[in-house]
């Protein structure tokens, strides 16, 4: 509840000073723009201003220790003994030259409920501008110092938990972390720049549009959301869900969304106009837990958790069409075979059942399998079917004979953490974990794994061996993230994670009774536990995504943005660019293209150039654009042709520039070590080429030496070269010379 003072310097009139004055725990202090006033507020929406007696100019640096014994040992000639028996108590004159605060003036804002508190601020000094945020949703803006309420508006029913205001001071952007919402507000026009919200609670699937540049996610605050891949912002949100949404994919064609909920209906969304024109039902009240449509998008299945039954509906009339029943538990995935009408159904009974949707939708064949399904995929050629289930493992079939082709075991690569409340270790705790999503690649040569665990897995399907395993979290606030015991929470009397001590803060997840929003004394905290609960594939294979407690993560290869320009103006085109390449202008070419940072053009200028003249235009371009060009031949050297015309732009540019690189070590390392990289594949590869070579040339001088001995001596002329066997030709002549005359042909 108080403030304090501290000197960033060693001042001699300031060393700290403290400021009380408040009854409730200080929000932000600020102060004022070229002066040392103050601002500081509370929760309980008290400001105070502090007055300071001192301008900036006034602050006094310290002097250093032992300045003033040296000025008395330069007056006297002879060092003086002191002697120092503790602090001595500061003089009036020490005192007078203090700086000192005085509280000018304390104002009160207006508050709604014993529950209103102020949770956040912010404040610009050039305009005098004081945003602050309450928990009831509500922000006020002021004028400082005269407290002057320039307007008060509502962002939600949620507590405001950040405030920032951009450098002009014209944006406000607020923050509410209880629903994910962000808003960027402009307050002189009172309009909102920005506007977006996540999903606040869970999500549990997601899907990519056929073309890969949408992703829809569903959660468990029954929302589906779109997003564009490109700038991470969603577009459009489809709250006719009443409960927690379980499964979401498109349609062949993309402009269709299918999603299936706790609620009891399968809904279909329109993208072109926005809106829910599909709503699928079943004849008595159930819960679905998956969705699936076929590649036509002529045919909607759902699986009931419930009632263990299969539902299909036609797209085009909404009608029920049959019910698939057979399944002994929960239905927990299907999946249609891209290339024919055949549905794949996984369910807790231990069976993974094939539908033929062609021929009345009789069960084809039944998977037998040695624990419960979790997730059921086919590969993109419908060639095969990978399967997820409780014992960890993952299951390779062939849908046309039923048989087993391989199998994954999975419980060493989950490596699931400890959580709080847990008696036993994270390996024996493993034992009861499993993969319960699973998704193929583009080209099928791999699939990813996810479940209840912080890891995602991809393994290689044919050698079924792990390729690389991601971490998507090191968040330890999160449950399961921890792989030992935190002893610093156990005491004699228990684990001190028992204890709810959080349970009135704000920064928790709050579960209140339903209906009460406020003074609910039954609200309790938990801590979200770290899981993967979908991952699907990009159709371009360039990048995948997965929902996590985290939120929705996108991993991909492409790390560069399609168009990122640098110092650009009107004058560089494409035209000029090869323009100027045409007058062999190359230094002027080669600048252009890369502040037009298009990748074909570069690479197009760099090509042009004549080797012989590269070591003049690498010592001609601008240390800046150095650095770009290294990044540029490292990335080309992973898949260009031009091995050696690439290394010597490599070289002679490390030659000219070498010293002036040395100095902005710091920031060059990661395109150096990538280049270093690349070199050193190719040179692996070229070398083991050599060796092989040199191998076969020696295994050939030896065969012919050895041919050569057991030849009979023949006089010139004789004819032994003519009954030579066939395919003996005029190359094995040369080799049976001798190494004397068989060398210069050789080399």
């Amino acid at each position: 509840m108080s403030t304090w003072v501290f000197g960033a310097e060693r001042w001699d009139n300031l060393i700290y000073y403290a400021l009380g004055g408040h009854k409730d725990a200080i929000v932000g202090c600020f102060f004022e723009s070229s002066s040392l006033d103050l601002y500081t507020l509370s929760q309980d929406g008290a400001l105070c201003v502090w007055q300071c007696d001192t301008p900036p100019e006034g602050l006094r640096l310290k002097a250093p220790a032992g300045w003033k014994a040296d000025l008395l040992q330069r007056e006297d000639g002879a060092e003086r003994e002191t002697t120092v028996h503790g602090k001595a108590a500061p003089t009036a004159e020490e005192q007078q030259g203090k700086v000192k605060y005085s509280r000018a003036a304390k104002y009160f804002f207006n508050k709604e409920g014993d529950f209103n508190h102020l949770t956040a601020a912010a404040y610009h000094k050039k305009v005098h501008l004081l945003v602050t945020g309450f928990a009831s949703g509500i922000f006020h803006l002021h004028e400082l110092p005269e407290f002057n309420l320039i307007h008060s508006l509502s962002v939600s029913d949620q507590r405001v938990s950040s405030i920032a205001i951009n450098g002009s001071g014209d944006w406000i952007a607020f923050g509410c972390s209880g629903l994910g919402q962000l808003l960027v507000w402009e307050w002189q026009s009172e309009s909102y720049v920005l506007k977006q919200q996540g999903h606040f609670n869970s999500m549990v699937s997601l899907a990519y549009s056929p073309d890969g540049q949408y992703i829809v996610t569903g959660g468990d605050d029954s929302k589906v959301k779109v997003w564009n891949t490109l700038s991470g912002f969603c577009f459009i949100t489809f709250t006719e869900h009443s409960s927690g949404v379980t499964g979401v994919t498109f349609t062949s064609t993309g402009y269709v969304i299918v999603t299936s909920s706790m609620d009891g209906t399968v809904r279909a969304f329109d993208l072109h106009r926005y809106r829910n024109f599909r709503t699928f039902t079943s004849p008595r009240p159930t819960q679905f837990s998956c969705v699936a449509v076929n590649s036509s998008g002529d045919i909607v299945s759902a699986g009931a958790q419930d009632s263990f039954e299969i539902l299909i509906w036609s797209m085009q009339t909404g009608r029920l069409l049959d019910v698939l029943s057979g399944h002994e538990g929960p239905i927990s995935g299907l999946c249609f075979n891209p290339m024919k009408s055949v549905l794949a159904s996984a369910s807790w009974d231990r069976t993974v059942r094939l539908w033929d949707m062609a021929d009345s939708w009789r069960t084809t064949e039944t998977l037998a399998l040695t624990s419960d399904a979790l997730a059921v995929t086919f590969r993109p050629d419908g060639a095969e079917l990978a399967v997820a289930t409780l014992d960890s493992q993952i299951t390779f079939w062939d849908p046309e004979n039923a048989a087993q082709t391989g199998s994954i075991e999975g419980r060493r690569d989950l490596k699931t953490g400890r959580k709080e409340l847990d008696k036993i270790t994270a390996k024996h705790a493993a034992k009861g974990k499993a993969f319960t999503t699973l998704c193929y690649s583009a080209d099928g040569q791999s699939i990813l794994a996810g479940g209840m665990s912080k890891f995602v897995c991809i393994y290689h399907v044919k050698e079924q061996i792990l390729r690389k395993k991601f971490e998507i979290s090191c968040n330890l606030s999160l449950d399961a993230m921890e792989e030992f015991l935190n002893r610093r929470k156990m005491t004699e009397f228990g684990n001190l994670a028992l204890i709810d001590q959080d349970a009135m803060e704000e920064g928790g997840v709050l579960i209140p009774l339903p209906g009460v929003k406020k003074g609910d004394m039954s609200s309790r905290h938990f801590k979200p536990e770290i899981r993967v609960t979908s991952l699907r594939f990009s159709p371009t294979g360039r990048c995948w995504a997965a929902t996590t407690t985290e939120g929705l993560l996108i991993y991909s290869l492409d790390a560069r943005m399609l168009f990122d320009p640098f110092e650009l103006d009107t004058s560089v085109t494409p035209v000029q660019i090869r323009a100027a390449l045409c007058q062999r202008d190359f230094t002027r070419a080669i600048l252009m293209a890369f502040r037009l940072n298009e990748r074909k053009l570069l690479q197009e200028a760099l090509e042009s150039v004549p080797w012989d003249e590269i070591e003049v235009i690498s010592s001609s371009l601008p240390d800046l654009y150095v650095e770009k060009a290294l990044e540029f031949l490292a990335s080309s050297f992973e898949e260009s042709r031009h091995l050696e015309f690439y290394l010597i732009w490599t070289q002679k540019l490390l030659m000219a520039h070498g010293q002036k690189l040395k100095c902005r070590v710091g920031t060059l390392l990661p395109a150096v070590q990538f280049l270093q990289k690349s070199i050193q594949r190719h040179w692996d590869d070229v070398s083991k080429l050599c060796d092989w070579n040199r191998y076969n040339l020696q295994y050939a001088l030896a065969v012919s030496q050895q041919r050569g001995l057991k030849r009979p001596s023949e006089p010139p002329g004789s004819g032994q070269e003519a009954d030579a066997p066939e395919g003996d030709d005029d190359s094995l002549h040369l080799l049976r010379r001798g190494p004397g005359a068989g060398d210069g042909p050789l080399a």
